[in-house]
This record gives structure tokens, C-alpha cells and sequence, in this order.
């Protein structure tokens, strides 16, 4: 890996590590949400340890009884962290936006609780397994109506193209954006397949779950980023040495643009600017 990209991530996770003390930045939380989608890579850390001096011969042992606790901590550290870091932002921007936000962040962590409490009991179909599918129902539906609705930008009423929103980068390629919703909200739902008692066994069903969940982060980074960018450009934020015609909260600026800060009035500047392009050009 080239040098400075080194010294960018170790400087990245020292900030996720002490999350809260400071202004939090565009950088911190796109970090945070990587890690979120890597809860079975960092529960796995403890479960190779566990396995390896156990010499590999009794491993199931490192998946049940006091072994969950460790894994549990590591797979909702990055959630924690974000909800951190939702609650830092709402406190220095007041914004209603961040706190639900971390709402969703909280329901990520009991709904990991439930799942390795149910595990802990060596899984079965009973009454932990019902509160943890029913917790995965809410949390799944949380998160999935805020990638599309807030970290995507997507479905806003009166859009050029239709269901998504007037400003595109990816205007060649329109289909993906309906199919990265389908499937983005299919793999929020993923935990469904621990629900048959029969077929594949539960470890290769997590290892299938943890893959769908990553490729799902790969996909969600995409609209993400073009979000971030075609909010800067309606905002007129895509340089900061061009000097402005009025003042501005620096504090505000060095939050580096957000998924949530001025979503509403992201939503209508882009309505805004596509409506002078269009009267520009029948101009």
C-alpha cells in the first residue's frame, strides 16, 4: 500500500478509536460505516485466537458460553462508535437528523446483542431467536430506508428521473440505481436465512451473510460518494479556496459535508438548479 495511504488509515482509526472528543468529519463516519459492515471480520479476530489454542480441534467451543462476550464487543464496536458520533454531531449542530440517526445505530447494537445471546444458547428456533428476528425486522427497515432515503438521496418526490432524484452522476447507467435499491434492501434482510432449522450449516450461512453484507458496502460506497459530491456542487462546496459573495459557520464547514446536515435543503437546491438549467436552455 503507497506510504501516505498507510499514514491516512492509521490516523483514521486513531480518530474512530477516540470518536466524540472532536468535530466529526466527512472522512470519520464514511470510515465508521466501512467497519460497520465488517462486524463478522472483527468478531472473527477473537474466534481465530480462541480456535487456534484450542489447536483447532475444539472450536465450537469459541462460539458459545463466555467466548460470545469478546465477539459481541467487537462486532458492535463500529456501531457504537458511529452512534459516538451521531450523538457528537447532533450536539454541535442541533439537528434533529443526527439523534435519529443514531437511533439506528443503537437498534444495530441490540440487534447484534440479540443475535450472539441467541447464539450463546447454542441457536434453536426459540424465544431468543423469535426477539432477534424480530429486532433484525426493525433494524433492517431502519437502515434500509435511510441508505435510500438519506445516504443515497433517492426517491424524491418531483425528480427528473423518476423515484431517484434530478441530479445524477451515473446518467448512462439509470437501471443500476433501481437495481442497487432492490438489492440493497434484499441484503438488510439477510439474517432471514438462519430461519430454516434445515440446510446449509449456520457457520456458512454467517460466512454468506458477512459476504453479502460487504458487497452491499461496496455497492452503497458508490451512490454514497456521488451523493456527498452532487451536494457539494449544488452548495457550491466542491473547492474551498473559491471565496463567497456572504459568511458562513466555519464550524459548520468543517464538518467536510455530511449525509444528513441539510439533506431538506440539498433535496430542494438540486430541485432548484435543475429547474434553471432547464429554463436556461429554452432560454
Amino acid at each position: 500500500m503507497y506510504k501516505p495511504s498507510r499514514y491516512w488509515l492509521v490516523r483514521n482509526l486513531y480518530r474512530q478509536l477516540t470518536s466524540g472528543v472532536r468535530h466529526v468529519e466527512f472522512q470519520d463516519f464514511w470510515m465508521g460505516d466501512q467497519f460497520c459492515s465488517l462486524a463478522f471480520t472483527l468478531a472473527d479476530l477473537w474466534f481465530v485466537g480462541c480456535a487456534y489454542s484450542h489447536e483447532l480441534r475444539n472450536w465450537r467451543v469459541c462460539t458459545t458460553g463466555p467466548n460470545w462476550g469478546p465477539q459481541f464487543a467487537l462486532a458492535a464496536l463500529p456501531f457504537f462508535v458511529r452512534f459516538v458520533q451521531s450523538i457528537r454531531r447532533w450536539m454541535d449542530s442541533k439537528l434533529t437528523t443526527h439523534l435519529i440517526n443514531a437511533g439506528k445505530y443503537g437498534t444495530g447494537l441490540i440487534y447484534y446483542l440479540t443475535y450472539y445471546l441467541w447464539r450463546q444458547h447454542g441457536g434453536g428456533h426459540g424465544t431468543r431467536f423469535v426477539v432477534w428476528i424480530i429486532i433484525g425486522v426493525l433494524y433492517a427497515s431502519y437502515a434500509a430506508a435511510w441508505d435510500i432515503l438519506m445516504d443515497w438521496s433517492l426517491m424524491q418526490p418531483h425528480a427528473r428521473y423518476r423515484f431517484l432524484r434530478s441530479e445524477l452522476i451515473y446518467t448512462s447507467h439509470r437501471p443500476l440505481y433501481y437495481i442497487a435499491m432492490i438489492t440493497n434492501i434484499i441484503i438488510r434482510f439477510e439474517f432471514i436465512m438462519y430461519i430454516p432449522e434445515k440446510g446449509i450449516n449456520y457457520v456458512i450461512r454467517t460466512f454468506i451473510a458477512a459476504m453479502l453484507e460487504m458487497l452491499r458496502r461496496w455497492q452503497w460506497n458508490f451512490f454514497r460518494l456521488e451523493n456527498e459530491h452532487v451536494g457539494n456542487m449544488d452548495q457550491y462546496r466542491v473547492t474551498r479556496e473559491v471565496p463567497l459573495p456572504y459568511s458562513f459557520d466555519a464550524s459548520h464547514e468543517s464538518d467536510g459535508g455530511d449525509e444528513d446536515d441539510d439533506v431538506a435543503l440539498r433535496r430542494s437546491m438540486t430541485s432548484a438548479s435543475w429547474r434553471r438549467r432547464r429554463m436556461s436552455a429554452q432560454s
